[in-house]
């Protein structure tokens, strides 16, 4: 797991701009702790920050093969979970390795098959290969996009990186936001390819972008699609067990301590038990963590997303599976700190208006980092399996427009709110949803026969799996990453999204409930706590001194009149939520507070051009 960056300038000898790129590859020093490095031969200059994760000697990049024709040099990040497979086979169509590296099969792998060695990758990756025997770059992200990857198109070539402010840092880029981006930033609907900086593109998942003196051309290797599913009800629970075991197993191999992310929920606990299973075979414990917040549990209050605190139901699995195990318990002083703040911010490039949801994930990844280097995840699993509220919830099942949004502003607080009024009229955020949901369930093809109500959930599906999910893929990600830490998603596997996606409806919740295919799959590795437990989203701090210290900043940020926060959102109606007393703090407000927050660093760290017209 590692940052990447590059830049290829067809008219120039990038020789002469070393220090730029050095420049770019020193921004992704979080995600790389452990070594460095840069390439440059002519028009291509290649850049990469290394967290080792497995050969730890042999790894190092960018990594490069010579032949005949001229020089194929790789910058990679994530892992290969199949590279045993692909070496062996690569290794019996002649191919000889230096390394036990998975990047090293990445790169034989592609001078064997060129570009279609992405259809061969299972697992997390984004990478590029410049190939200087046609004199062009290749760009590749894995299926489901767990790795971010972004790209910006120059008069004569290409800017890339893990991250925007890789690419950013080159003067060649420009930190402008327009208003389509102001627009992505305020939607919870993960456009794809939509990176908020204008000119800047992700690599959409599951697509090789190639770049030559020809210009820039996308192939997509690899969607979502809709196919005939021919296993009843225990051949389905019997292939999911099946498939996770197999997942959890590749996805434990590390040359490095590594631990899994325990919420106890029923993704995160399953995972958690089958790996404790398999890691016992070898004679080992696998540890477990989790976030906590002070006097949480004590003083817990349900409310219409959070039936019940987590911590009961994380030890009664951290007993039944015999993990080493350890609570991360956080306090509002911490979650509310304007450090931790920016440091999310700096981590994610946009304000994110995930609030302390957001401050508790890093200040968490930030905790394991001192025990582990790889931790395994249970993300991803409500979308595979339909595990949120909205996929039973009869108004947000009928409704034209992202599931998630019909009760968004009810459950998280509408952020929009706080924008000044002129700026909510030019953006009209109601049409650029509503736009956006159209191309979104524009593609979504319809098995024959399926019947209107299972052709209305597959669209539902299909919205989660290639919009929801990349929204909270790439806050994993960055969170983590910006501490050094890699975290793995067995449920993002490709083989058993598209096993479990065209799994019907009626066999998703064959007994009314969330995940019945994942309970029923892992049932004899749960604790009946775990089992019988309704679906709890991530926690969120219930604690009213979090939101005195939300007002507390703001008031000094309303102090600072001429603050170019004040050009986006509306300071009165800001300044009327600091002043409220805390019982009349709603959920709207709070994040309005956030939100204000988040922007007023964001534009103090980037000071991006904001062009409306």
């Amino acid at each position: 797991m590692c940052g990447i960056t590059g830049w290829v300038s067809f008219d120039r000898d990038l020789r002469t701009a070393a220090d730029t790129l050095d420049a770019m590859t020193e921004t992704m020093s979080c995600r790389g702790p452990d070594d460095r490095g840069t390439w440059i031969e002519g028009p291509a200059g290649l850049g990469h920050r290394r967290l080792a994760v497995i050969d730890l000697p042999g790894g190092r990049q960018p990594m490069t093969a010579r032949t005949p024709r001229g020089t194929v040099a790789l910058v990679y990040s994530g892992e290969t979970y199949n590279f045993t497979e692909l070496r062996r086979e690569l290794t019996g169509r002649g191919h000889r390795f230096t390394t036990e590296s998975d990047t090293e099969v990445v790169l034989r792998g592609y001078l064997e098959w060129g570009e279609a060695v992405a259809e061969r990758l299972g697992g997390m990756y984004a990478f590029a290969v410049w190939d200087g025997r046609h004199d062009k770059l290749v760009m590749i992200r894995d299926r489901m996009g767990v790795k971010p990857f972004f790209y910006y198109e120059t008069p004569d070539g290409v800017l890339f990186g893990s991250e925007p402010k890789a690419i950013l840092a080159n003067p060649l880029a420009r930190a402008r936001v327009t208003a389509d981006g102001l627009r992505e930033m305020f939607t919870v609907v993960k456009t794809p390819g939509h990176a908020v900086w204008d000119g800047m593109r992700e690599v959409e998942p599951g697509t090789v972008v190639t770049v030559d003196r020809a210009g820039l051309r996308r192939h997509v290797y690899w969607r979502l699609e809709t196919r005939p599913h021919p296993d009843g009800r225990e051949e389905s629970i019997t292939k999911v067990r099946s498939l996770l075991e197999d997942i959890v197993r590749r996805q434990l191999v590390s040359d490095v301590p590594r631990c899994t992310l325990l919420s106890g929920g029923l993704d995160s606990s399953a995972m958690t038990a089958l790996a404790a299973r398999q890691l016992a075979e070898a004679g080992e414990n696998v540890r477990s963590f989790a976030v906590d917040f002070v006097g949480q549990s004590e003083n817990f209050v349900a409310d219409a997303l959070r039936a019940t605190p987590d911590t009961p139901y994380v030890h009664d699995v951290a007993q039944a599976a015999g993990t080493e195990h350890r609570d991360i318990v956080l306090d509002s002083h911490a979650l509310a700190d304007p450090e931790i703040r920016a440091a999310m911010i700096r981590a994610r490039d946009l304000p994110t208006g995930f609030g302390d949801m957001d401050a508790s994930l890093y200040l968490l990844f930030r905790a394991i980092r001192e025990h582990s280097t790889v931790a395994l995840s249970g993300e991803s699993a409500d979308e595979v399996f339909g595990g949120y509220l909205q996929f039973f919830d009869e108004d947000a099942r009928a409704a034209d427009t992202f599931p998630w949004l019909v009760r968004f502003a009810e459950h998280f607080g509408d952020d929009g709110d706080i924008l000044r009024p002129d700026l909510t009229a030019a953006l009209d955020l109601p049409a650029y949803i509503r736009d956006s949901y159209a191309t979104a369930v524009a593609g979504v093809q319809r098995l024959d026969g399926e019947s209107d109500f299972e052709y209305r959930m597959r669209k539902i599906c299909h919205l989660h799996l290639t919009r929801f999910v990349r929204v909270l893929l790439d806050r994993k990600d960055r969170a983590s990453m910006a501490v050094g830490l890699e975290v793995r998603v067995p449920f993002c596997d490709h083989r058993l999204v598209e096993y479990v996606y065209n799994t019907p409806w009626s066999l998703k919740s064959f007994d009314g409930r969330e995940k019945s295919l994942l309970r029923e799959a892992t049932a004899d590795v749960l604790p009946r706590s775990v089992y019988d437990r309704v679906k709890s989203p991530y926690p969120s701090t219930q604690d009213p001194k979090y939101a005195i210290a939300l007002q507390e900043h703001v008031r000094d940020l309303l102090a600072e009149p001429a603050h170019p926060v004040f050009g986006l959102v509306d300071r009165e109606r800001v300044a009327r939520a600091a002043g409220r007393d805390v019982p009349q703090i709603t959920q709207a407000s709070r994040r309005g507070l956030e939100r204000t927050l988040d922007l007023a660093i964001w534009l103090e760290l980037y000071s991006p051009e904001i062009a409306l017209s």
